[in-house]
């Protein structure tokens, strides 16, 4: 009989599970402290120990992981066949090298007392032949990866590890993160991993979120799923709210260039507490995250992001170390981490989609844990609260304004003429805002074409605009520009800078080539359709059919400048090049007008 708890998060005692546990995981659960399970685990556990395969949809931070270590430690010991060293029994694939770091810890804590089984992780940011040589060396029952990594493991059997061979004995596979393993376009590699497991397995499946690629692969790699969706009691049956109930989320207006004063003022007013800060790309995370690191004080900073290869591991374990601190960061933080004790998700850019907003917030409120996440919106954007509440079931409540905002702008603009590294960081970031802006997947709400570029500029202290697209075209009286030749800023880096004149002083010397007509780029935000393209080829081609330009002078000017690109690669000399161009003969117009010298142009 389940015990009655007041807490809506947990939902009985471990000895209440209907199946018996083994005595040493019972120690392990009692060691690590978790006196109650939460309603996913209570749903899970039973049915996966009970041979069926899972489709679990709960709240992020809900306590999947335990849902599925359990029950793969309690079904390797049933099997009747002890593994060898080379057979691997249980396969867990999730998302990001942080979770799977995180996973292996845990499976890692309830393994210790089973001698029998080993356990390596697969993930990115480490040499390829280490792990062959790992696995080779010490074996591998459990396995828990990343779907790039494994997918490349099992191409290594010219390296010696035939891990083909290897999983013909799996009994357990669980998708972590199911339905983001499919939104990083992971789905050809998870089809090549699933090719080569057996059919008869178990297989979990846990996410957050349902989506109808999620259907799919329920379809293709479970034979007749329970499908579970754990709600949090005391929320209402009509509802299913995807965010802790624990969670305050917060949204706050305003303008773009006050976004970044009102971030700081908030981050200096919350020193003392654990706060993460999402931007939209990896370019923002560097430039802001950078600022921060000088203009907030006495805290530590750290920034995260997808394009850090080898960095990324070191850093996520430093900062849930932490007792206070700050680390900005894309959405590779989004799914499924688990930091202790943090205080504030603050969203500086809303994510390009509505389901990723819930796992942003769901960094903090974990496991029943107080929580608050925020949001900056732009005054446009505010139609985005109404949308969330319908869309994912998240209801948000406005914040006042942030109060005593101090502007830091012109401390960033110092930043930028003093160093050219942190000026290019800020057209990087600028560039890399609005083509996301472009591309969010909630087009009605965030249109580019109502950005104030000024504004937005100003936000991004920047010294003059960038040239992109977007702004061709349009002027910015707003928009004041830095009387300084941007041209002249130095990197403070000497080897960067060194490397920069160098580059300059060659770019001097080169020969001038003819200057080519290419078609200027369109905005992304503005590109049309294939068939709209094709309309415009074929416009072209009839003006050029009936262009006063003969095909006879276009190939003479062709054929110059190719001897011209031969000349400069030192394919030829100058005495050749110039016999060549002056030993051809000149085409003349219909018009009967004068020769067309192309070494002229």
């Amino acid at each position: 009989k389940k015990r009655k708890n007041k807490n809506p998060w947990v939902d009985g005692t471990w000895d209440s599970l209907p199946v018996k546990l083994n005595e040493r995981i019972l120690q392990t659960i009692d060691e690590l402290k978790f006196t109650h399970m939460t309603p996913v685990q209570s749903a899970c556990i039973p049915l996966f120990m009970r041979n069926k395969d899972v489709a679990a949809e709960a709240v992020t931070g809900s306590g999947k992981t335990l849902a599925f270590v359990i029950p793969i430690i309690e079904l390797l010991l049933k099997r009747e066949e002890k593994l060898k060293k080379m057979q691997v029994g249980a396969l867990v694939v999730t998302p990001t090298r942080e979770l799977a770091l995180q996973i292996s810890e845990v499976m890692e804590k309830f393994i210790q007392k089973f001698p029998q089984f080993t356990q390596i992780l697969l993930i990115g940011g480490t040499n390829p032949i280490e792990d062959v040589e790992k696995f080779k060396d010490q074996g591998a029952n459990i396995v828990i990866a990343t779907p790039g990594r494994l997918e490349d493991m099992f191409r290594r059997k010219s390296d010696g590890l035939d891990l083909a061979s290897s999983v013909k004995s799996l009994d357990v596979l669980v998708l972590d993160e199911a339905d983001r393993l499919l939104d990083m376009g992971f789905e050809a590699s998870l089809n090549t991993i699933l090719g080569y497991l057996p059919k008869q397995r178990r297989t979990g499946l846990f996410s957050a979120t349902q989506t109808q690629e999620l259907e799919k692969l329920v379809r293709a790699g479970l034979r007749n799923p329970v499908r579970i969706t754990v709600k949090e009691k005391g929320v209402a049956a009509t509802s299913s709210q995807k965010t802790p109930a624990r969670l305050s989320n917060y949204y706050t207006i305003c303008r773009s260039e006050n976004k970044f004063n009102s971030l700081v003022t908030f981050l200096r007013q919350h020193k003392h507490e654990k706060n993460l800060v999402f931007f939209s790309t990896c370019a923002c995370v560097e430039f802001y995250g950078r600022a921060l690191e000088t203009l907030v004080k006495k805290v530590t900073v750290h920034c995260i992001h997808g394009k850090m290869k080898n960095k990324r591991n070191k850093i996520f374990a430093d900062f849930r170390a932490l007792k206070s601190g700050i680390l900005v960061c894309t959405d590779v933080m989004a799914r499924g981490i688990d930091i202790p004790d943090v205080n504030w998700v603050l969203q500086y850019d809303p994510p390009s989609s509505a389901s990723a907003f819930v796992h942003r917030c769901g960094r903090t409120a974990r496991i029943g844990n107080q929580g608050n996440a925020l949001v900056f919106l732009l005054p446009m954007e505010e139609s985005y609260v109404n949308f969330l509440a319908i869309n994912q079931k998240c209801p948000l409540q406005k914040m006042p304004p942030v109060s005593d905002v101090v502007d830091v702008l012109p401390k960033v603009k110092a930043m930028c003429l003093a160093d050219r590294a942190m000026f290019d960081r800020s057209m990087r970031a600028f560039v890399s805002y609005v083509q996301a802006y472009a591309k969010h997947e909630c087009s009605l709400i965030f249109r580019i074409k109502d950005l104030d570029f000024s504004s937005l500029a100003r936000g991004f202290a920047l010294l003059r605009l960038p040239k992109m697209p977007e702004l061709r075209g349009k002027t910015f009286p707003d928009f004041i520009e830095t009387t300084i030749d941007t041209e002249t800023i130095r990197y403070k880096d000497k080897s960067r800078q060194k490397q920069r004149k160098k580059m300059l002083a060659e770019l001097k010397d080169k020969i001038p080539f003819p200057k080519k007509h290419f078609i200027k780029n369109e905005a992304w935000s503005k590109q049309k359709t294939k068939k709209n393209r094709r309309k415009k080829m074929s416009a072209k081609r009839k003006h050029d059919e009936g262009s006063d330009v003969e095909d006879e002078d276009m190939n003479e000017l062709l054929d110059d400048t190719r001897l011209l690109k031969k000349l400069k690669k030192g394919q030829i000399s100058e005495e050749d090049f110039e016999k060549q161009i002056t030993s051809k003969p000149k085409s003349k117009h219909k018009t009967g007008g004068p020769s067309h010298d192309s070494s002229r142009c």
